[in-house]
């Protein structure tokens, strides 16, 4: 979904205003609203591009007739997907950080699917083209195994009025939640055009049992006992590589982290992986056996005499 954007409404014409009108009506806006006049006003260059945009649409007659075909009826700032009959087809889902860097919205592109005017022009809009706007996004789960050490998923993808496919994708280990995988020319089509857009997997990751996720580092819980604690021990400690030994020194404190240096997640690039943080939690036994009683005895009447 984007926004919908009432381009009569951001220059303050009718609807059935003429040439000379929405010419006129722009010049005066862009005055108004012009950075340099409105210096202290942040919002005043996100004004200055809605007003650019719509004047680029109700300038031209065939942009504003494609526009005009959308109806009346939609209010600006709703929600807007194209109506079935309106010849727009594209589940453009979310467009994110594909359009960082433009000049107008994410509606301009989804309304007229390219960038217009000469490649000067472009360049200038920020060079969105009509493949971007057929780029779709879809989240693929992966266990936090198949992060490190990647992975690879099945997908079938359907098209309106075209045959399901089945594609292979092969998701490389080092990445990270949230990050992309981009699998070139399996977006959308326009009609029938050869043009395709790409799809963009976009990775999360299932809870773990074990470890959760910081960063570059993976960080897990160590159960304790207080003689542990006290005068130290050695503990094994579950990896994503395998079981592997830790020292507890002595004196250890409940929430202490104990770090495994390279055993976190592993670097895309082949870069310095992350650690494993390992954080002692002390376990106060519940049930013990009776000579542990008179060890926990003769401790806690020690203690009792050095208070």
């Amino acid at each position: 979904m984007v926004k919908f954007k009432d381009y009569y409404e951001i220059l303050g014409v009718e609807r059935k205003a003429g040439a000379d009108d929405i010419k006129a009506a722009y010049r005066k806006m862009a005055r108004k609203y012009h950075p340099d006049a409105n210096k202290n006003d942040p919002k005043a260059e996100e004004r200055i591009k809605e007003i650019n945009e719509a004047y680029e649409v109700l300038k031209d007659p065939e942009k504003r007739s494609r526009y005009d075909q959308l109806g009346a009826n939609w209010k600006s700032g709703d929600n807007f997907k194209p109506p079935p009959d309106s010849g727009f087809t594209f589940d453009f889902g979310n467009l994110g950080d594909l359009h960082n860097n433009k000049s107008f919205s994410d509606f301009f592109d989804m309304l007229f699917g390219q960038t217009f005017g000469s490649p000067q022009q472009q360049k200038a809009h920020g060079g969105t083209t009509r493949r971007q706007v057929l780029d779709q996004e879809a989240d693929v789960e992966l266990t936090l195994e198949e992060l490190a050490r990647g992975a690879k998923r099945t997908l079938q993808l359907s098209a309106p009025g075209g045959k399901p496919r089945t594609i292979e994708v092969k998701i490389p280990a080092g990445l990270r939640p949230g990050k992309k995988v981009r699998v070139p020319g399996e977006g959308a089509t326009a009609g029938g055009s050869t043009v395709k857009g790409d799809l963009y997997l976009r990775i999360k990751v299932k809870p773990h049992s074990y470890f959760t996720i910081d960063g570059d580092n993976l960080v897990c819980e160590l159960p304790v006992s207080p003689a542990q604690a006290v005068v130290g021990s050695e503990a094994v400690v579950t990896t994503i590589e395998g079981p592997v030994k830790i020292k507890i020194p002595a004196g250890t404190q409940s929430g202490r982290l104990l770090r495994l240096k390279g055993k976190g997640l592993p670097s895309r690039d082949g870069g310095v992986a992350g650690d494993q943080l390992v954080r002692t939690k002390i376990v106060i036994p519940t049930e013990i056996s009776e000579k542990e009683r008179e060890l926990y005895s003769e401790l806690a009447r020690i203690e009792k005499q050095r208070q």
